[in-house]
């Protein structure tokens, strides 16, 4: 097995996981982080053998339905909505023909609207000036020990703001959009700013949905997290996300909260 990469392709719509698409809570099951990627990935390709529409992806919603094994997945990507201007889809991740995530991505038409553009956050500083900060000393996985993470100040209980990039491929011998490369990193929000310790207290997400007001281009992905736990056994992680060149959207998870 190729170890330079999250998943390796066993044929045209399925994907087997490396070592380094282990998860945190539990080694023998997957991150959803590159997996999250793996769903754009299958969406770029399904895109690229139709005819090119124009539109964007703008919009992502990722429903986790169960355990994430570290095992051999097929994506199933449809066109749920139709459209010159605006367009649904849906990916549905199966793991031994049973469904274990589902996606509905919304595309959206592009245009020049420059003249108009702005409100978002502030840059970044730059990941270059940054130290890198050993997330592994928080968290176990292959996921985790994978990355580069360079965080802008010493993380805190509930807020971080850091930089996320791998060496890594996202699929051994295929190339991966920008977009998918940085979906790929955005879950890890939910592990960079942890308000109480993996090993004493449960804060998985069931769910990941990303808006995007531009599309990132670049290796880096910039969190700016913030985590809330209620005091009735749920959560929220709530992230805007940034490229070297600015904002680019924001991302949302909710987070099931129990004792270990």
């Amino acid at each position: 097995m190729n170890t330079g990469s999250y998943y390796e392709p066993t044929d045209e719509h399925r994907y087997k996981p490396t070592p380094h698409a282990g998860g945190a809570w539990a080694t023998d099951e997957q991150h959803f982080s590159p997996l999250g990627g793996l769903i754009v990935h299958a969406i770029d390709r399904y895109l690229a053998a139709g005819p090119d529409n124009g539109l964007v992806l703008s919009r992502i919603s990722f429903d986790i339905l169960g355990r994430l094994a570290l095992d051999e997945c097929e994506i199933r990507v449809e066109t749920i909505r139709p459209g010159r201007t605006i367009e649904l889809l849906e990916a549905v991740v199966l793991m031994a023909d049973r469904p274990v995530v589902r996606a509905r991505a919304w595309l959206l038409g592009s245009g020049d609207t420059s003249a108009v553009a702005g409100g978002g956050a502030d840059k970044l500083t730059p990941p270059e000036a940054l130290t890198p900060w050993p997330m592994a000393s928080v968290w176990p996985g292959g996921y985790i020990a994978s990355l580069d993470v360079r965080p802008l100040a010493p993380p805190q209980p509930g807020r971080t703001t850091a930089w996320i990039s791998t060496g890594l491929d996202l699929v051994a011998g295929r190339t991966a959009s920008p977009l998918a490369s940085f979906i790929a990193l955005v879950d890890t929000a939910n592990g960079i700013a942890v308000r109480r310790q993996p090993t004493e207290w449960m804060f998985p997400n069931i769910d990941l949905t990303v808006h995007l007001h531009r599309q990132p281009e670049g290796n880096w992905t910039g969190l700016d997290t913030a985590v809330t736990f209620g005091p009735t056994g749920q959560g929220i992680t709530s992230t805007v996300l940034h490229d070297t060149a600015g904002p680019v959207g924001h991302a949302q998870q909710i987070l099931t909260v129990r004792p270990l």
